[in-house]
């Protein structure tokens, strides 16, 4: 074999195993990518949760009578706050 065929020959098996390493960062990056996406459908179900409790409390709110209401409002507003500070916090993990 000539000093050219050797040499091609040796850039082509390097190229191989650089495709080689280039599909295992693709399958990785799937993987990290599958990953990202389950923690981001997570996150909004549990704002969704949060979200379905603080309108049920503003429900209960508005089904009390005027005596009674002040009772849930109190409740109103820590699951308002519970869910506003879940937003805030989402908003910035997933700005990043």
């Amino acid at each position: 074999m000539s000093k050219k065929g050797a040499y091609k020959q040796k850039i082509e098996a390097e190229l191989e195993l650089v495709q080689a390493i280039l599909l295992e960062y693709k399958a990785k990056s799937k993987i990290y990518a599958a990953d990202v996406h389950i923690k981001y459908i997570e996150q909004v179900d549990e704002l969704e949760r949060m979200y379905d409790a603080t309108k049920a409390k503003l429900k209960e709110l508005d089904e009390a009578g005027e005596e009674k209401w002040e009772h849930f409002k109190d409740e109103v507003e820590a699951a308002w706050h519970t869910l506003s500070t879940a937003v805030k916090d989402a908003a910035e993990k997933f700005k990043k």
